[in-house]
């Protein structure tokens, strides 16, 4: 039983160090093979972006990775540019106003997570792990249960236990829910878990359910 509260309590990883290299070589593979295979689907929306909205085609944003180093997410911008205009960061919403009609389409589909795929083939992240976030709600979180230094050990990921299961996280209840997902999957990890996340997500994907 994960514990909650200020204090640190010692949490093992449960991946071995072989089972990590592992998942490395197989994130390197994996997200090589994608770019590939996907890149006209990925030139495409790149494309309809740019002709139905003015700005970037790619939103770039600052979150805290592995060993607590900082690295731009990379995701096909969904949202106007003048979110987060007042300069507060602010948690996401499913149905933000600030949301592109076609924006609303990508991120329903998970289609605005592709371009993480060059996250994952440079390192910044794994195609499972916990989510990255911002200093800013790190901080929130920290100050509620600092366990969240755990987070730091693992690679982000582009899906997770969480992210199936607990949905958005527009909220802090549901980011403190989530910080313990992510600490019960550090405790379980496994090439085997990650296998299964991962069909669980493009089954979800696939059948159109809704995370």
């Amino acid at each position: 039983m994960i514990q909650e509260a200020n204090t640190a309590i010692d949490i093992k990883d449960g991946m071995q160090p072989i089972e990590r290299h592992l998942k490395r070589m197989l994130d390197v593979l994996g997200s090589l093979v994608l770019i590939i295979l996907l890149s006209p689907l990925l030139s495409f929306i790149a494309l309809l972006i740019k002709l139905k909205s003015s700005g970037p085609v790619f939103f770039r944003q600052e979150r805290v990775g592995y060993h607590e180093r900082p690295f731009q997410i990379l995701k096909f911008r969904t949202m106007s540019s003048d979110a987060e205009s007042d300069g507060k960061p602010q948690l996401t919403q499913k149905d933000d106003p600030h949301l592109l009609p076609l924006g609303s389409f990508l991120r329903e589909h998970h289609l605005d997570e592709l371009p993480q795929l060059f996250n994952i083939l440079r390192g910044d992240m794994s195609f499972v792990g916990p989510r990255p976030e911002r200093r800013y709600f790190i901080d929130l979180i920290m100050a509620e249960n600092n366990d969240y230094q755990y987070i730091f050990k693992m690679r982000p990921g582009s899906t997770s236990m969480a992210t199936l299961y607990n949905g958005y996280t527009d909220t802090m209840d549901k980011m403190l829910i989530r910080l313990q997902m992510d600490l019960d999957y550090y405790q379980k990890r496994s090439l085997a878990l990650d296998g299964k996340i991962l069909f669980t997500t493009a089954k979800y994907i696939l059948f159109g359910k809704k995370f």
